[in-house]
C-alpha cells in the first residue's frame, strides 16, 4: 500500500474515533436467526400413560438411583412415600420425577403394577 493511501486510511480512522455519534460494533451472529420450530420437550418420555422406570448412575458419583417417569402429577407424593416405605431407602421428587435410591427395580415395578399402572423398564 502506498503511502498515501495509508495517511488517508489513518486519517479517516482518527476523524472517525472522533465522531461521538459512531462506534464499533461487532457480532458473532451470520445471517438470519432461525425460528425454533419445535419446542424443547421437558421430558424424554412421552406422556402416554406408562410409568417408566431407569436405572441412573450419572452425576450421582458412581451411586445408583431409580427414577421413575409418567407417574400422573396428583399422585406423584403419594407413590414416592409409598415405594420408599416399601423399598426401606431414601428418595425424593424432583421436577415431576420420582427417584429411588438403590437398584431395586422390580420391586418398585411389582408395586406399581399393583396400584393400577402399566409400567415399563427403560434402560440397563
Amino acid at each position: 500500500m502506498s503511502k498515501i493511501k495509508l495517511r488517508l486510511a489513518n486519517s479517516q480512522i482518527t476523524a472517525m474515533s472522533h465522531d461521538n455519534n459512531s462506534r464499533l460494533v461487532y457480532s458473532t451472529d451470520g445471517g438470519i436467526i432461525k425460528e425454533q420450530t419445535q419446542s424443547p420437550s421437558a421430558s424424554p418420555f412421552p406422556a402416554d400413560g406408562v410409568v417408566r422406570i431407569r436405572r441412573e448412575t450419572k452425576g450421582r458419583k458412581g451411586a445408583g438411583v431409580i427414577s421413575i417417569h409418567g407417574v400422573p402429577a396428583e399422585q406423584q407424593k403419594a407413590i414416592a412415600t409409598l415405594l420408599k416405605k416399601k423399598c426401606g431407602t431414601g428418595g425424593g421428587l424432583k421436577e415431576g420425577i420420582i427417584e429411588i435410591q438403590g437398584d431395586k427395580r422390580d420391586l418398585i415395578k411389582a408395586e406399581l403394577e399393583k396400584a393400577g399402572f402399566s409400567v415399563k423398564l427403560v434402560g440397563g
